[in-house]
């Protein structure tokens, strides 16, 4: 039986001429096979995103935080759609008052013709060098609005507004902003985080969200501190819940969907974990880097939820993949489009992807109103990447049979060896996390060296139960330094290295153990957990150096 498909071609492909790479045929969502869906009647802005629901929702609740009593945290306390209206107004008049017109900035001159329809310049996370400032317009976020509704009305299902968002990552960034238009699009209510990573959990079982966005890092966390309570649990809870995720796991891959699954096995088994993430949460929403298999097919069977991966840039107004509900063949990819762009793969010949093999591998690209509006100031930016209408994303992708896309590579992310081999180093780092005890990997190489070397955050509890096993005595920072510990990890790295068939030159060689998690205060990683690689090699240029020598 053929699998079913959830793309559409639009337009075959095209062979390698004249110096540029083949491309691909391009697709477009199922959804959209007669044509992107219509915008909605009055949403031309953002602010009519806004001001129509404040009219037909007056009364809803629309922004949340949680009070301090006694210098404690206490319930959530909302402002409604118009009261937040009426404070919106004064503040407009107040910079009126200043005397600032409309659309008028002396400071703020833009390089496009679209300059009365910019909504936002959004920077990007520079996590391969500069910051850029991203225009958005309006049209990009309705464009992207009237798509999502569409899409999810194509799959029977809907967001009310009795809908809860639960907001924690940064305002400014692009994966929240279109999140939270949707919702206040819908008339339904979102609830902020207080700022700490490590209060996160309580905020969600105090606001009791029905919907979750979040970054892998975060799902990994959650997937570790429940496999630490099972394991901890005694042999009968064990037992238990092993028999209970086996079964609703084979009955969901037989095709019955998650919520009819194993019904009792959620009201006695794993309502326990969709308590501890408020009793709510319907839709958990992963994006900005890869989340794992087995993380995510883990978290489709225990939360009682669906947890879909996604797929966008800031460029594309964060909305451009999606997998669809109770399609378990989709785990591991982005899904197919969202049915208001185009996409295509354009073939890497330096990195081996050809967009024209049996299994179509290539740049990919997009094309469609969501697109960005260029880079502010940088018109020389905006032309290496907007080529014809497509968006050059720098990402690697991977067409599956039944039309969803699987991030395999970064195009950006690769270098030679001194010996002349190109290393795709972010896919390595996919593979290398795979070893459980690590917590994050930066693998790194150059062109005057013949073979890699890591810098590795190792997982506290681990190290020291293995310590604990060979007995080691020392405290987790003198354990890093361990020789005994490192070769252990190196094992492990070699182990998966062979595991998954890498080539010789793939295998790293030395490593460093560090304590100290990378974070946003050494401005190492971004809000979204992703790595700064110059800043990284800046930080541990003396440590890189010094495993180069000692390796030779």
């Amino acid at each position: 039986m053929e699998e079913k498909s959830f793309i559409v071609e639009v337009e075959p492909s095209k062979p390698a001429k004249e110096g540029k790479p083949s491309i691909g045929p391009v697709y477009r969502s199922i959804f959209a096979k007669d044509g992107f869906p219509p915008p909605i009647p009055g949403l031309d802005s953002c602010w009519d995103i806004f001001r129509l629901s404040v009219e037909k929702y007056p009364e809803n609740r629309m922004l949340g935080r949680r009070e301090m009593v006694n210098g404690k945290p206490g319930k959530y306390s909302w402002m409604t759609y118009k009261e937040v209206y009426d404070i919106v107004l004064k503040v407009g008049n107040s910079i009126r008052s200043c005397g600032i017109e409309e659309g008028e900035n002396k400071n703020f001159n833009l390089p496009t013709k679209r300059k009365t329809d910019i909504c936002t310049i959004m920077y990007t996370s520079g996590t391969t060098g500069d910051p850029k400032g991203v225009m958005i317009s309006n049209n990009s976020i309705v464009t992207l609005i009237a798509g999502v509704k569409h899409m999810l009305e194509s799959v029977n299902e809907a967001l009310t507004v009795n809908d809860v968002y639960l907001s924690y990552l940064p305002l400014a960034h692009i994966f929240d902003r279109v999140i939270e238009e949707f919702f206040i699009n819908q008339g339904a209510a979102i609830g902020f985080w207080r700022g700490d990573v490590k209060l996160l959990v309580e905020d969600i079982v105090e606001l009791q969200p029905s919907v979750f966005c979040a970054v892998p890092r975060v799902l990994d966390r959650i997937y570790s501190g429940l496999q630490q309570k099972i394991s901890s649990g005694g042999l009968i809870k064990q037992t238990a819940f092993n028999f209970s995720y086996s079964l609703k796991l084979r009955n969901m891959r037989n095709g019955f969907k998650q919520s009819v699954a194993s019904p009792i096995c959620d009201k006695l088994v794993f309502n326990l974990v969709k308590q501890g993430l408020g009793g709510n949460v319907r839709l958990i929403l992963s994006g900005a880097a890869p989340l794992a298999s087995h993380v995510e097919e883990y978290l489709r069977v225990v939360t009682c939820s669906y947890v879909l991966q996604g797929y966008g840039l800031t460029e594309t107004c964060a909305g451009t993949f999606v997998s669809i509900p109770d399609e378990m063949n989709m785990l591991g990819t982005v899904g197919p489009p969202l049915p208001n762009v185009d996409v295509c793969l354009e073939s890497v010949p330096e990195m081996g992807y050809d967009a024209l093999s049996r299994t179509p591998r290539g740049e990919v690209c997009v094309r469609g109103d969501t697109l960005f509006s260029g880079y502010y100031k940088r018109e020389d930016l905006t032309k290496e990447v907007l080529i014809d209408g497509w968006f050059h994303t720098g990402d690697i992708g991977e067409w599956q049979p039944n039309g969803s896309l699987k991030i395999i590579d970064r195009k950006k992310n690769i270098f030679k060896l001194s010996q002349g081999e190109y290393v795709a180093v972010e896919n390595l780092e996919n593979i290398y996390s795979l070893v459980p005890d690590i917590e994050s990997i930066w693998v790194y190489g150059n062109s005057f060296e013949s073979f890699l070397v890591a810098i590795i955050n190792p997982n506290k509890e681990a190290v020291e139960q293995w310590a604990k096993q060979n007995s080691i005595s020392s405290d987790f920072n003198g354990l890093c330094e361990n020789t005994e510990v490192k070769n252990y990890f190196l094992g492990e790295l070699t182990r998966i290295a062979k595991e998954k068939k890498l080539k010789g030159f793939e295998f790293i060689k030395a490593i460093h153990l560090d304590p100290v998690p990378f974070d946003m205060e050494g401005d190492l990683i971004t809000p979204t957990y992703k790595k700064k690689r110059p800043q990284l090699l800046k930080y541990y240029q003396d440590m890189i150096d010094s495993m180069y020598k000692n390796a030779k």
